[in-house]
């Protein structure tokens, strides 16, 4: 419900994600986790740039939805397949972010995680469909009953966690 509370602007959803994947690590890890923690962790990620990539995050957004806007209103050759791309656009891009959001720490800044985030979404498409299935749960979450879409957002950043801290890939001898 914090992640809910603090993402309220639109623009502080990163931050808040990141706030939220911190106190997760705390609390699992046995560490002291409260709400002091989480407006602490806010805070810092919002002055390390959390505002900018919420900003960002939110035209690209923007954009995708206006592509797809214009490839449904005009029936041009192609059209379905750059529609695709855009929802496919629109996935990577909050995959890359969750991604970022869950490694987010203090002392980082979020220029210097975005680009790691980014390649781990591309390279790691079993993480990626991970973090994807996160999102299927808060869809299916606020389609059911759209109140239980804002304690989801927990259930996303732990999907993005375990996507993140899981072991390496076995390969077959």
């Amino acid at each position: 419900m914090w992640i809910a509370a603090a993402a309220l602007p639109l623009v502080t959803l990163p931050a808040a994600l990141a706030a939220g994947a911190a106190h997760l690590r705390r609390w699992t890890g046995g560490e002291e986790a409260g709400l002091r923690f989480f407006v602490a962790d806010l805070r810092a990620a919002l002055r390390g740039g959390g505002w900018a990539v919420g900003f960002g995050y939110g035209a690209a957004l923007a954009l995708v939805a206006v592509d797809l806007v214009f490839v449904r209103a005009l029936p041009v050759p192609g059209g379905r397949a750059v529609g695709a791309l855009a929802i496919l656009a629109a996935l990577w891009l909050t995959v890359t972010l969750l991604r970022a959001a869950t490694a987010w720490r203090t002392e980082l800044r979020w220029r210097d995680l975005l680009g790691p985030a980014a390649r781990r979404a591309l390279r790691d498409p079993a993480g990626s469909l991970l973090v994807v299935c996160g999102l299927a749960v808060i869809a299916a979450s606020a389609w059911f009953s759209p109140p239980l879409a804002l304690p989801a957002l927990g259930i996303l950043v732990a999907s993005t966690l375990a996507a993140e801290h899981r072991g390496p890939t076995p390969t077959p001898a």
